[in-house]
């Protein structure tokens, strides 16, 4: 049984964690380390959230969803979603997806919006499976 929970600290489980779990969704970008975690954990609008395979059980995903307001309401936006590898196929995923938008519902978040690779095809059909409609965008990147 999956059981997704927000941490409230960073403990050397949760440091394990994504130690394992953010190469596995990119390999060049660098593990949060204590510090990194502390500050999304103390964030007023960063909700980091975790799947464990059961209660008591390891840490098989995370995702972070943010909530911010902007001049056309609060919006919720959903990144870093990852699962073990050893874990896919198991609705982790979905759990975590549908927490964070219980999560921002209650906070009165207007939308939720996510990016996804259209590589990552099991994910993409979770989304539209969880009522996430594709948009006509363009997405930009200004890397500093």
């Amino acid at each position: 049984m999956i059981v997704v929970e927000q941490p409230t600290a960073v403990t050397p489980e949760l440091l394990e964690a994504f130690r394992r779990l953010v190469p596995q969704l990119s390999g060049s970008s660098p593990v949060p380390g204590q510090a990194e975690l502390e500050s999304m954990l103390a964030s007023p609008v960063t909700r980091v959230l975790v799947a464990r395979d059961g209660p008591d059980g390891p840490i098989v995903g995370t995702l972070t969803v943010v909530i911010f307001r902007i001049p056309t309401g609060l919006r919720a936006w959903i990144e870093d979603v990852v699962v073990d590898e050893r874990a896919r196929g198991q609705g982790v995923g979905e759990l975590l997806t549908a927490e964070a938008i219980r999560v921002a519902r209650e906070a009165g978040a207007r939308t939720v919006d996510l990016t996804s690779s259209p590589s990552r095809a099991a994910a993409n059909r979770l989304y539209q499976r969880l009522g996430f409609v594709l948009r006509e965008t363009n997405v930009y990147r200004f890397t500093t």
